[in-house]
């Protein structure tokens, strides 16, 4: 079976038909089109957000909650509350968009080769050979299962040149729709739509993480291997009815699928949901869409219309998908138990197969892959018997002994070309390991690395490969290894070993780095990326901070703390690439395209002013800088600092608050020893600042739970000056009241809950306002004991 997951912009108010797709065919590809430049073109159109959401995993079991949402009462918090509005879901129930697009079974002919047997709806243009190919990988007869994800580029030259005499419209409709494929002897589903949502409610954020050119069509592709007599290669179902009817069963059962109770998340929502284990995080919003869902299908039923009861509403219609399988008797509209991943069923044969699907992702987040996998596999070897890297500045950042991790994300981010040898492992694990790569060096941050990501090819493409600048490809054909002219970095699957090429280019001397070593001579690297004799860096064992980062990953990783964890760990890692790469750019250059809001930050509104990452010396920060010199200028040529650039200028626009930069200030609380003064203006800013709903979810997206969580906020309940207690008291009360800040105040310790009641009422003396909820402590995450201890505390 195969699962073809295609992205593309929401279509939220555009209902371009299918068959407007279907009279003008594009080409499709499995490579860029080679008019598309090297750099990424910064293009004020449509924007192509990040792959899709549907990561769908099949479980073995079906989940039956106890209770349906409906009867949950709501809690009535006192702080701040999102207007009360109508929700609208990722996946709308009247939307003319399908999850899956096409249907394709390819097979093997002895004689032939792979070709490709049937398409459902209708065929599509493109290479079918090239597609066929792709869906069988290399001596997958050799194994009984395995599986292949690629992605199709759309050519739009040939459609370009076609619509020159159409009209306005029709351009239109024919550009915002772009087609998806599916292939192998499998079946596909193709799923799209946007996992955004707007920041207050009013405006569409799905563009804002910008594209580089059209969608790409993400093909999952399952193949079944049976040596059969009478059946050279047969897939399960299909074979035993191999008829266009059965994939049109299939089609229209995928399809079927409800996912229209999922709420659409804007991008500060989605990243608070990200970095957070909360499984109900959230859920107040999956309860919402439930209870529109049953004040919609109420007002149905009591209003029937006479003149048209054969038409069915879409209520009406999600009822059927949403009724009680033929199983069980569950409830028909339930909240997950897990907000993260949204629960939804496909009955397939009167059999419901269930389904989850991320409620939201990141940037460069395709398929299912570990992390943790992708680390301990190339960590191992390293670790037990450890060989020097050949010295690039580029990849071996802290020498040759540099971790093979960090030179995989060194490359990613410097653009090298990059390929993963599996030689006689199945193909879907090079595949997860290029998925994993491509968003390990992205950190839910970064762009430009899956449109450029083969997880899988073979060497008839290898003309093709080389004409991508910046591939990171998947193989299994050990060909590729004797070639170094072919890849930078050759990352080998079975034996957890990279190796540099010795065919590499050599990183040139940039004006930045000139720069920097006559501003900085005692700090400055020297050619191969360390530091010289008798630079700072060389008596420096650990001048970026590289090795004692994956000393607390692997750390992490024997503690069992997550996958979600170490993703987490690696996103702050990247971010602070990011913000010292901007650091860099002001220090060399003079201003950074990477500080869009700098000077509104350095205007001193409530009376604090400063933007960037905070050192706490200049030493400190000279010396972080000389260590980056050599990366931080290679990734300053790429697509992804290109696309970062156009990310953040999207984002500025629908910041909540531009005046204070939150990171900052938030630091500064974090790593620096600040004066009473000083501290208490930066929590006398932040109780000015944030007071609605989306500024709330922008400090909590600086204050994540893996940097502590509202820890260093709290401190400020313990300031000499009660003016600072009072504010800090406030802003406290604002995060219980918001749907996501209650979980932070939750996780807090009881010291910090008993500080906050005792600045609480230390506020409210001399009022005759009586003891409230709010004041002894009752529903806001406190048990008996934390209440108990709060009038001794007093």
């Amino acid at each position: 079976m195969t699962s073809v997951l295609s992205y593309r912009p929401s279509t939220s108010g555009t209902t371009g038909s299918a068959s407007t797709l279907l009279k003008r065919q594009t080409s499709l590809s499995s490579f860029p089109s080679t008019r598309t430049p090297s750099n990424p073109s910064i293009r004020n159109g449509t924007g192509t957000a990040p792959p899709l959401p549907h990561r769908e995993s099949i479980s073995s079991s079906s989940r039956t909650p106890s209770t349906p949402s409906s009867t949950k009462p709501k809690p009535q918090r006192k702080g701040v509350s999102r207007p009360a509005r109508k929700l609208r879901s990722q996946y709308p129930a009247d939307t003319t968009e399908k999850h899956v697009e096409y249907i394709l079974v390819a097979s093997f002919h002895v004689d032939q080769g792979p070709i490709m047997e049937h398409q459902y709806p209708g065929a599509i243009s493109g290479d079918e050979n090239m597609l066929a190919e792709l869906m069988l990988p290399d001596q997958v007869h050799n194994r009984k299962e395995d599986w292949t994800i690629f992605f199709l580029h759309k050519d739009t030259s040939e459609e370009e040149e076609g619509i020159e005499g159409d009209d306005a419209e029709e351009k239109a409709a024919t550009e915002d729709n772009p087609e998806s494929v599916d292939g192998a002897q499998s079946i596909t589903d193709v799923g799209s739509g946007a996992n955004t949502a707007e920041p207050g409610g009013e405006e569409d954020d799905d563009d804002v993480e910008g594209g580089e050119g059209p969608p790409l069509i993400y093909v999952l592709n399952l193949v079944n291997t049976k040596h059969d007599a009478s059946a050279k290669r047969s897939l399960e179902e299909y074979f035993k009815s191999p008829f266009p009817e059965t994939l049109e069963h299939l089609y229209n059962a995928v399809n079927s699928m409800d996912l229209s109770l999922m709420p659409r998340l804007s991008m500060l929502e989605r990243h608070i949901l990200l970095a957070s284990d909360t499984k109900d995080l959230f859920v107040e919003k999956f309860d919402h869409m439930i209870q529109q869902r049953l004040a919609e299908e109420a007002k149905i039923d009591a209003t029937p219309s006479p003149d048209s009861p054969s038409k069915s509403s879409p209520s009406k219609s999600l009822s059927s998908k949403s009724s009680p399988d033929i199983v069980g008797h569950r409830p028909r509209y339930i909240v997950p138990r897990d907000t993260h991943e949204f629960e939804s069923r496909v009955v397939y044969n009167q059999i419901p197969v269930p389904i989850k699907v991320p409620s939201g992702v990141s940037p460069e987040t395709v398929g299912d892959f570990s992390f943790i996998k992708l680390i301990q596999t190339f960590s191992a070897p390293h670790t037990s018997t450890p060989q020097p890297f050949a010295l690039h500045p580029h990849l071996t950042t802290s020498g040759a002994y540099t971790h093979p991790i960090i030179v995989l994300v060194n490359a990613l981010l410097t653009q090298k070309r990059v390929i993963f040898l599996g030689h006689n492992r199945p193909s879907g694990e090079v595949a997860e390991a290029v998925l994993g790569a491509c968003a390990l060096a992205s950190g839910g941050v970064l762009r430009g690395f899956t449109r450029h990501a083969f997880p899988y090819t073979d060497l008839t493409k290898i003309d093709d490969l080389l004409n991508v600048p910046g591939f990171i490809a998947g193989v299994t054909n050990p060909t590729f290894a004797n070639h170094p002219e072919w890849w930078d970095l050759l990352c080998d699957v079975p034996t957890g070993r990279m190796k540099v090429s010795s065919r590499i280019e050599n990183a040139g001397i940039t004006d930045g780095l000139v720069y920097f070593q006559q501003q900085n001579p005692l700090y400055a690297p020297n050619a191969n990326g360390v530091g010289s004799g008798t630079s700072s860096l060389a008596s420096n064992g650990d001048p970026n901070g590289d090795t004692a980062f994956i000393e607390d990953m692997v750390r992490s990783i024997s503690s069992r703390h997550g996958e979600s964890a170490i993703r987490s760990k690696w996103k702050d890692y990247i971010v602070k690439f990011t913000r010292i790469a901007a650091a860099f750019e002001e220090s060399v250059y003079g201003a950074s395209a990477l500080d869009i809001g700098a000077s509104e930050a350095d205007a001193g509104a409530h009376g604090v002013r400063g933007h960037g990452y905070v050192w706490p010396d200049d030493a400190a920060k000279a010396r972080e800088l000389g260590a980056n010199v050599w990366r931080i200028e290679g990734w300053r040529n790429t697509r992804s600092y290109y696309a970062f650039i156009q990310d953040l200028a999207a984002m500025w626009e629908r910041r909540p608050i531009r005046s204070l930069d939150l990171a900052h200030q938030h630091d500064r609380l974090r790593s620096l020893k600040l004066s009473h003064n000083e501290s208490a203006a930066i929590y006398l800013a932040l109780s000015a600042s944030v007071k609605t709903y989306d500024e709330v979810c922008q400090l909590l997206c600086v204050a994540p739970e893996s940097n502590a969580g509202l820890f260093y906020i709290s401190l400020g309940l313990f300031h000499p000056d009660a003016k600072v207690r009072a504010a800090t008291v406030e802003l406290l009360e604002r995060m219980i009241g918001h749907e996501a800040g209650r979980h932070f105040w939750a996780q807090l310790g009881r010291f910090a809950k008993l500080a906050f009641f005792r600045a609480k009422r230390e506020s409210m003396k001399g009022s005759d306002s009586g003891d409230s909820p709010v004041e002894n402590g009752t529903g806001l995450g406190l048990d008996a004991r934390v209440r108990a201890g709060m009038g001794r505390a007093g």
